[in-house]
């Protein structure tokens, strides 16, 4: 990773822990990625954008692996998503094929500008929703 990503990275990072993800996660109708905490076991609710066709719900990580669910994704694939206000059950799956900038268009536009003004390194993934 070169240095200029790097410091994006750490910026937007410390920009989603202090103002945006506080915010965001008190919005009532605003999608949630519930993930299973790595190392600590406890749940760890991320603001996201993405949308849901039809059993499965899509979304893009901005920094790939580097992001902190996408980890505890890796540790632990059993996720809930809050879409609409309305809390679903489903297994997430990491998808490196995938085309992320592809993905980005069918998603909401909103979302995809900010994963592509920030994001260093895109990661798909889809979570199947039970």
């Amino acid at each position: 990773m070169s240095r200029s990503d790097d410091l994006r990275f750490r910026a937007a990072t410390a920009f989603q822990r202090r103002v945006a993800n506080p915010l965001m996660r008190r919005l009532p109708f605003h999608t949630l990625l519930e993930t299973t905490g790595r190392v600590s076991g406890l749940p760890r609710r991320t603001p996201l954008g993405g949308r849901r066709v039809g059993d499965s719900f899509w979304l893009v990580s901005e920094f790939g692996e580097r992001s902190q669910y996408v980890r505890n994704i890796k540790a632990d694939p059993r996720v809930r998503v809050r879409i609409r206000g309305r809390w679903h059950t489903g297994t997430a799956h990491l998808l490196p094929d995938d085309d992320p900038v592809a993905r980005l268009r069918a998603l909401p536009r909103f979302n995809s500008a900010g994963v592509r003004a920030f994001g260093t390194s895109l990661l798909t993934v889809r979570v199947d929703l039970d």
